[in-house]
């Protein structure tokens, strides 16, 4: 363990106002016993593009910032920026935890082992034989490697965009050799003969309302994972628990990529379940 005490943290997104992170952040920093500051650098307040993350970084690092958080848009065009990257978001394409330390940037992935700690804590013991995922983006890409990580042994992807759908799936099946990786076909057939189904698009969001496949395709053998949280019950999770499908909400997701990355920044051991209580109060506000 560090005995490093005091901490400056930043969040680089757009758009990320309503963000939860910096306050599990900081709570959980003072009951570790931390001087831990977070702060939004938001591009869309600061009115900056994204290409002005090179300056950023610079200015973080003479502002003595001890590491960042990226999110959207600025998970892929970070990497170029960066000294060393972790394998794992190496093979995802993509950085959300960035530790600046003896004048070197490391980018890690913690959108993936934030999923993987979520599912094991909420579905244990769920089957992975096959498992149906809808959305390849950047969000679906992590979630796919967590679900092939976790032992997953066949993964179908399905997307609105089916080539990007049929470029994970090459990408993912390269990576896992001996699993098998496809997209696309015949949605409800597919879900008939599977064991799970993972939920990696917006719909369902608070400002994206609805569900993304008919209610109908799901069967109670199903376990359903949702990544959206805001809602935290999203209509897909009212839907599957409705004829009796064990389900995990996208709250999980949202705390445990933020354990990860706290772990990853002081290398100390942060309280999952007492972050989970404190996201829980920080969304019914």
């Amino acid at each position: 363990m560090t005995s490093k005490t005091s901490y400056l943290i930043g969040l680089i997104g757009s758009g990320i106002g309503g963000s939860l992170t910096p306050a599990m952040h900081e709570q959980e920093g003072r009951i570790l016993g931390l001087n831990y500051v977070y702060r939004r650098i938001d591009l869309q307040a600061l009115r900056l593009e994204p290409s002005a993350l090179p300056e950023l970084l610079v200015a973080a690092e003479h502002m003595g910032y001890d590491g960042l958080n990226v999110t959207y848009p600025c998970k892929q065009s970070v990497i170029p920026l960066l000294d060393e990257l972790d394998p794992d978001a190496r093979a995802l394409g993509a950085v959300n935890t960035v530790v600046l330390k003896d004048g070197k940037r490391i980018g890690y992935n913690t959108d993936w082992s934030g999923f993987a700690r979520a599912f094991q804590r909420g579905l244990p013991a769920a089957p992975l034989e096959r498992v149906v995922q809808l959305g390849a983006g950047g969000a679906g890409a992590a979630v796919a490697h967590a679900a092939l990580t976790m032992g997953a042994r066949e993964l179908t992807l399905f997307d609105s965009d089916e080539s990007r759908a049929a470029s994970l799936a090459a990408e993912l099946a390269a990576r896992f050799p001996g699993r098998i990786v496809k997209s696309g076909g015949d949605l409800r057939e597919t879900l008939q003969a599977a064991s799970g189904l993972i939920h990696a698009t917006p719909t369902g969001m608070a400002k994206l309302p609805g569900l993304p496949l008919p209610a109908e395709y799901l069967h109670e053998a199903l376990w359903v994972a949702e990544i959206v949280y805001f809602p935290l019950e999203t209509e897909l999770l009212k839907a599957a628990k409705a004829i009796g499908c064990r389900t995990v909400s996208g709250g999980g997701m949202a705390v445990c990529q933020a354990v990860d990355a706290l772990r990853i920044f002081t290398g100390r051991e942060p309280d999952a379940e007492r972050m989970f209580a404190h996201f829980q109060t920080l969304l019914e506000r």
